[in-house]
């Protein structure tokens, strides 16, 4: 087994190339219309609760999933898997492996279900369109 380095992100660090994925993840964190996506889904997204219990994954975190989730179409399972995989997607998605806790498929699937339930889809869509004709 290969060794794992002493900290976090430090082969990332010393990478020599950029990857395709990489770039273009790159480009969509700068070119996505987060922050009104965000207000958008926040009124419908759950609460960490008085009573304790695990609290919800942070909303960006499993925006940027679901996007991931679209643009490389991916299953739930496959998008659950590539979190563990990808170092250029858990960056994308501001998680860290081993500091954080990574959605697992069936987190992914009820977030997909929010957004559908609530048709904050297609509400998205038009945001990302406008956002991007500006």
């Amino acid at each position: 087994m290969p060794n794992q380095p002493a900290f976090p992100g430090l082969r990332q660090s010393m990478k020599k190339k950029e990857t395709r994925r990489e770039k273009f993840l790159g480009e969509m964190d700068v070119v996505a219309a987060w922050p009104r996506s965000l207000t958008l889904i926040a009124p419908h997204y759950p609460k960490a609760g008085p009573q304790g219990g695990r609290p919800p994954m942070p909303l960006e975190t499993m925006l940027r999933i679901c996007s991931l989730h679209n643009w490389y179409a991916l299953s739930d399972p496959m998008a659950d898997e590539m979190l563990y995989d990808s170092d250029a997607m858990r960056q994308f998605a501001g998680i860290e492996l081993g500091d954080d806790h990574i959605p697992e498929e069936t987190t992914i699937l009820n977030f997909r279900h929010l957004l559908e339930t609530h048709q904050l889809t297609e509400k998205l869509c038009v945001e990302v369109n406008t956002h991007l004709a500006h």
